[in-house]
């Protein structure tokens, strides 16, 4: 820098103007690589089952009541308000109006966030995984649009009666299978009551061509299995298939190559929970402390 005591000549400042002057022709300075990275847009947000959006947290709802439960909320609603008017029973009352908020909670339909990728099985159920083990093919998944004969591993979780009843594809894919079994009731903790007990069979088919095996199987207290879907539907990964009411439990047959995700006595999450996934699996070991 020059010394401002310093005196200067004509030539020798307008050297110094020059060297400050930036010429039209030179070529802009680039940023850096570190500088790019800095200033690039941040990546997109995958679209996923519910709308996320970027820097906002999620925030709690009160989970709806699926519409198969509203006749069961009104008998109940009915039965208080018969004991506690009519028969002027109040203490009677009482115990059915427990009974009937029990009855809205069992209905419960929460929303769920589905983990979206390749390889992925979800938990088609709420409730404790009971039982990982290896079983032949049931014959009821043999033949058209079923399985192949040969072991199997099946993941089970049971359902109790304070569990969210209403079950969930664990694949993207199509039906094209569904075999309904009459049958006993049960406790459908028993590992008998996976060939005993009132049942439906379900097979699905994903874009690659590998199918998945599921299995609704009543328990002690159900009385009724639902379905929604028919051979041949199309159902995203998490999408509602089904209900069992009061009680009950899911097995999923997993195909080759795919290995548990969950350890016996871990609970599970309908559409959320990933069951299962191909390749090594996540775990040597489990637990429970």
């Amino acid at each position: 820098m020059t010394d401002p005591d310093k005196k200067l000549t004509l030539e020798e400042l307008e050297a110094e103007l020059n060297a400050l002057k930036v010429t039209p022709d030179a070529e802009p300075q680039l940023p850096s690589a570190q500088q790019q990275q800095t200033l690039a847009p941040p990546p997109e947000v995958p679209a996923g089952p519910l709308p996320l959006v970027p820097g906002e947290s999620a925030k709690y709802r009160l989970p709806d009541m699926h519409p198969e439960g509203r006749k069961f909320l009104g008998i109940a609603l009915a039965a208080v308000l018969f004991s506690g008017l009519v028969l002027e029973w109040t203490a009677l009352s009482f115990v059915l109006l427990g009974i009937a908020i029990w009855v809205a909670a069992f209905f419960r339909d929460p929303v769920r966030v589905t983990p979206i990728g390749e390889n992925l099985i979800v938990s088609p159920a709420d409730g404790l995984v009971s039982l990982i083990t290896n079983v032949e093919v049931p014959r009821q998944l043999l033949g058209e649009g079923g399985l192949g004969e040969g072991l199997v591993t099946r993941v089970t979780v049971f359902m109790n009666v304070f569990d969210v009843h209403v079950n969930r594809a664990p694949i993207a894919g199509r039906l094209t299978r569904i075999v309904y079994v009459p049958g006993k009731f049960l406790n459908a903790d028993l590992d008998k009551a996976s060939e005993e007990n009132e049942r439906q069979y379900f097979v699905m088919e994903d874009a690659s061509g590998v199918r998945v095996a599921f299995t609704q199987i009543a328990g002690l207290v159900a009385r009724r299995i639902m379905k929604w879907v028919d051979v041949g539907q199309a159902l995203k990964v998490g999408e509602r298939f089904g209900l069992i009411r009061f009680g009950s439990r899911v097995d999923v047959f997993l195909p080759a190559g795919y290995v548990p995700a969950v350890a016996v006595g871990q609970r599970a999450i309908a559409g959320e929970t990933v069951l299962a996934l191909k390749g090594a699996p996540l775990m040597q070991s489990a637990q429970a402390q």
